[in-house]
């Protein structure tokens, strides 16, 4: 299984619960690659040394949420050139066209303007080299992210017609879908994603947030002025977000959650949803900044990450570069 995460912004709940934790849960079935794709980040402007602390940060979130390196593989993107060079070599079998459906990039390049990258418009490419790479048979997906790995499929069953009529060079890898992981929305806005993106701060819960800052969140976050927590997306999206949050975070489905806060008022809710998210957060931000003190032992780690990544990452670049016709160094 193979997965990462984008070191810009900060790293949220709903990263958390949508990914993180799942990760967790997975490293006991499956074997598992995650890394923090800064190679992906450059699609927009960044502040070099912003980029670099942002790095190092996700890589101990991955720790410190409980992602265990001797069951698990961590590294970053960058450190595995192999990464950059088969996308160079999957652009010469992708159609433009394909790329020109996506739908991100579309919406990403609205708000870029003319500003917009190649980059950008090259991100699905690399995304499928970074899967394809380590022959993954399955790939975690939310529902935002299907575009994308139906285009990986797409693009391994191309180049395996066009290069691999004896052997299949590259798996066509399957998506994992996210058990009942319930979408995590916006604190202003109960009908929008949470993002890492977002100018504002105060409509998403940060996994490194202090505890006065996730009560001052909570305390400020949209709400409505109907009685009783109860879960109706169409109706009350906020008060369903929140309860979600709140299930997930006590370990409860979404009607269990509902039964126990369905009589509260909001401010009994918020109180109980505030000590939940602190309450679960405080072990992981604790070994993240223990980790952080030791920044040799997260770079030996991270060392260690990615030349196991760059010995599977070499096998699969040896098949493909010489079924494409390439003279072998020696």
């Amino acid at each position: 299984m193979v997965s990462g995460v984008q070191p810009t912004g900060y790293l949220h709940i709903g990263n958390y619960l949508g990914a993180l934790r799942q990760w967790v849960l997975h490293q006991e079935q499956y074997e598992n690659l995650f890394f923090v794709v800064d190679l992906h980040a450059i699609t927009v402007p960044q502040d070099p040394k912003g980029l670099a602390e942002a790095t190092l940060s996700a890589a101990a979130l991955f720790l410190a949420c409980g992602i265990d390196p001797s069951k698990s593989t961590i590294f970053i993107q960058s450190h595995v050139k192999a990464h950059v060079e088969l996308c160079w070599l999957l652009n010469c079998v992708t159609p433009v066209n394909w790329l020109e459906k996506m739908i991100q990039f579309k919406e990403k390049a609205r708000k870029q303007g003319e500003n917009v990258s190649v980059g950008l418009f090259d991100y699905p490419v690399l995304m499928a080299s970074d899967v394809l790479l380590y022959q993954a048979d399955l790939v975690p997906v939310g529902e935002d992210q299907q575009q994308h790995l139906e285009l990986v499929r797409s693009i391994s069953k191309r180049f395996n017609s066009l290069y691999g009529k004896k052997k299949r060079i590259l798996k066509e890898p399957k998506p994992l879908i996210q058990g009942n992981t319930s979408r995590i929305m916006a604190l202003d806005d109960g009908t929008s994603k949470m993002s890492k993106s977002s100018t504002n701060d105060m409509s998403r819960i940060n996994i490194l947030d202090p505890p006065n800052t996730i009560q001052r969140k909570i305390q400020r976050c949209k709400t409505d002025s109907l009685m009783g927590i109860v879960s109706d997306p169409v109706g009350r999206p906020e008060c369903t977000n929140l309860l979600n949050i709140y299930a997930a975070f006590t370990n409860q489905s979404l009607t269990q959650a509902e039964a126990e806060c369905r009589e509260m008022s909001w401010g009994q809710f918020k109180r109980v949803l505030t000590d939940a998210l602190t309450t679960s957060l405080e072990p992981i931000q604790r070994k993240y900044h223990e980790l952080r003190k030791d920044e040799d032992f997260l770079r030996q780690i991270l060392k260690n990450g990615s030349d196991y990544a760059s010995s599977i990452a070499q096998v699969t670049m040896q098949q493909v570069k010489d079924c494409m016709g390439f003279i072998p160094i020696h």
